[in-house]
């Protein structure tokens, strides 16, 4: 399959839902919304949303609505863009840009952006739990929710961050940097993959596959991050380039070089592929995805 016209076709699927879903800036509460706006529609790759709806039809063999599944999506992406308002703070990495526009709080104050992030997580499990979102089963839709809450929790996102900036300028042994990236970044990779095919009904045992597989392309994802701030430029990444070893953050091109880092990237995507050997075409697209994260350049 053409992985850019499916990945174009799917990235205008999510805007279009995100769009129908967010909050308006209307009355007392406008100029929050703005905020809460302003990072949620500045672009992006929409990735977590496109391997939620990838999953959901895979599992169902095309036979669920993207309607369904579309509510989870948009959570997803609120989670994301709300850890990326957080990850910017002056607090944390202190990046003034993201996407190529300035970061939330450069343009609107720390105290808004935080508030900005926390009105997005929070909006997220609006999404999740009315049931006028989506035509999903009660049981599954709380499955889900548990999915997503632990993978952005202390134990997932949360906590991989917490360890990523308390670890800045050590050096760390590989079992914590495996596990800042696991959580970091892959749990809510592997909670998009997961949710996706709890939503369209998927076994114990496919449930199994899909989260070997979110493991994987997640650890994947993460070493071309680090690796594509060694290598890329901040007009290519549209954030600062560099910013990894400038904090003495712990990365993968830190720890085994460039070189070894790719290997282990192609390591992860064939780890991802081989999780759906289980599975005919209908797998195709996370096939597609899978093998797009090492070809990607921001």
């Amino acid at each position: 399959m053409e992985i850019k016209n499916f990945l174009h076709e799917q990235k205008e699927l999510v805007e279009q839902a995100l769009s129908r879903s967010m909050l308006r800036a209307a009355g007392q509460f406008s100029d929050h919304v703005d905020t809460m706006r302003y990072s949620l529609f500045a672009g992006g790759k929409r990735l977590r949303p496109i391997l939620c709806l990838a999953a959901a039809r895979m599992i169902s063999q095309g036979k669920i609505r993207d309607e369904a599944v579309l509510p989870v999506a948009c959570a997803l992406e609120c989670i994301h863009t709300y850890s990326l308002i957080h990850d910017d703070l002056p607090a944390m990495d202190n990046d003034e840009l993201r996407r190529g526009k300035p970061t939330n709080h450069a343009v609107y104050g720390e105290a808004a952006a935080i508030l900005a992030g926390d009105g997005l997580h929070c909006f997220a499990f609006d999404l999740l739990s009315n049931p006028d979102y989506g035509d999903i089963p009660p049981e599954a839709r709380l499955r889900i929710i548990a999915v997503i809450a632990r993978a952005a929790g202390p134990l997932g996102m949360v906590g991989g961050q917490y360890l990523d900036v308390t670890n800045e300028g050590r050096e760390i042994p590989f079992e914590l940097l495996r596990t800042i990236h696991r959580s970091k970044t892959g749990a809510l990779i592997t909670a998009a993959v997961l949710s996706g095919g709890i939503a369209a009904g998927a076994s114990t045992e496919q449930q199994h596959q899909l989260t070997d597989y979110g493991n994987a392309v997640g650890l994947a994802f993460q070493i071309v991050d680090d690796i594509l701030n060694v290598e890329s430029t901040s007009e290519q990444l549209g954030k600062a380039a560099g910013s990894d070893a400038a904090r003495g953050k712990a990365t993968y091109p830190a720890l085994f070089g460039l070189n070894k880092s790719k290997s282990m990237a192609a390591d992860a995507v064939a780890a991802a592929t081989f999780a759906l050997d289980g599975f005919g075409s209908d797998a195709e697209p996370l096939r597609a995805l899978a093998r797009y994260i090492i070809q990607r350049s921001t």
